[in-house]
């Protein structure tokens, strides 16, 4: 839950959504094989959910402290990778405004 609140993931996210379901709406021929596979994929989820189920149950407390472990883990990541709070947008503005200021460094140098 907390890798998937990052704003960087979550926006992600949202992007390869977007596509998919454009997709889906301009190929009729891809949408048929991917509402197949979502309604496959749909049953085995379901299925494996009351098998496992028991199995979840008696691993909650390992999973709990490695769910701890892992939002430790998380923090230091954050903590050096100030990137991963902001959505995939910024992410790319901020590179592009980068980019082109260091471009025109580099002519500047040049030309001088």
């Amino acid at each position: 839950k907390e890798v998937a609140s990052l704003s960087l993931v979550s926006s992600a996210c949202d992007v390869v959504c977007a596509a998919y379901a454009s997709t889906k709406e301009r190929h009729p021929c891809l949408r048929s094989v991917c509402d197949a596979a979502e309604k496959g994929v749909q049953s085995v989820t379901e299925a494996t959910a009351s098998c496992v189920q028991p199995v979840l149950a008696t691993l909650e407390p390992h999973v709990a402290a490695v769910s701890e472990y892992a939002s430790k883990g998380l923090d230091k990541v954050g903590e050096k990778l100030p990137v991963l709070p902001k959505p995939v947008g910024q992410i790319l503005s901020d590179t592009k405004e980068l980019l082109s200021s260091r471009v025109a460094e580099v002519k500047e140098a040049v030309s001088s």
